[in-house]
């Protein structure tokens, strides 16, 4: 009887920095690799040749989602893993999820991920345990593709694995950056979605009021401040995003392009 075939699947844009390292740490369990790319500049897509990854070539959106359903679709495994590529599975968690598939207990499972912050792993602040829904049976798993924190959907029972994924995700702040920018954006179009008023009492609350409770509940409630100096800056700049995205919508709404 043949082993069930697994499918890893991607979404890269501009990612030559990390790709062999995820893709190392995939290559003894991935029957194939199906990567969407967003027109990469660098060598991204060199890079994923030489591991024998499917490159399918589109356009970077900018909810990155989509093109990770276009790689979803497009997988031929029984099972797929979808991966970030700043993502590493450690062997421990290879060998569980090769046991996992052909067990065929469930149609899907949430795996804990490790998140690298600045010079660490965040243990507290409510980064750890992580959990993802990132392994499902073909067909039965997919993306709203609505917001860049949502997970996917899995119709049937779904599991949950005992060791982490590795995600290198801010390995330095100028890297956390762009992301806190790209975030802070999609915030201000929900609240342009949601039509929310320009007035002193949303002012009030989203420049002060949100800031300072985020900080307070990761910081304390969530022991932030186990994690040094990187659990405090994560604790300050999750609170400023809501000031940061209101004021983007502040500036489109009164001052449109």
């Amino acid at each position: 009887m043949s082993k069930t075939k697994l499918s890893v699947v991607l979404a890269t844009f501009n990612e030559e920095a990390n790709i062999a390292r995820c893709l190392e740490s995939v290559k003894d369990i991935a029957n194939e690799i199906v990567i969407v790319d967003g027109e990469s500049t660098d060598k991204t897509v060199e890079i994923a040749k030489k591991f024998g990854a499917r490159i399918i070539s589109t356009t970077n959106k900018s909810n990155f989602h989509i093109n990770k359903n276009m790689a979803i679709d497009a997988a031929n495994g029984d099972w797929i893993l979808q991966l970030d590529v700043d993502e590493v599975v450690s062997p421990e968690l290879s060998l569980e999820i090769k046991k996992e598939i052909n067990s065929k207990k469930y149609n899907g499972y949430w795996i804990n991920r490790k998140n690298w912050f600045l010079t660490r792993f965040l243990t507290k602040g409510g980064q750890y345990p992580d959990p993802t829904l990132r392994l499902y049976r073909n067909g039965k798993g997919r993306l709203p593709a609505n917001d860049v924190h949502e997970q996917a959907e899995v119709k049937g029972e779904v599991g949950h694995l005992k060791n982490d994924l590795l995600h290198y995700r801010d390995t330095n702040f100028e890297k956390y950056m762009e992301g806190f920018n790209r975030y802070s954006t999609i915030v201000s179009m929900q609240l342009a979605d949601r039509k929310i008023n320009i007035n002193l009492s949303n002012a009030l609350l989203y420049l002060f009021l949100k800031p300072l409770s985020t900080f307070l509940k990761i910081y304390f409630r969530h022991r932030g401040y186990v994690d040094g100096m990187p659990g405090f800056i994560f604790a300050l700049f999750s609170g400023l995003i809501h000031s940061v995205a209101y004021i983007k919508y502040w500036q489109h709404t009164k001052y449109p392009a």
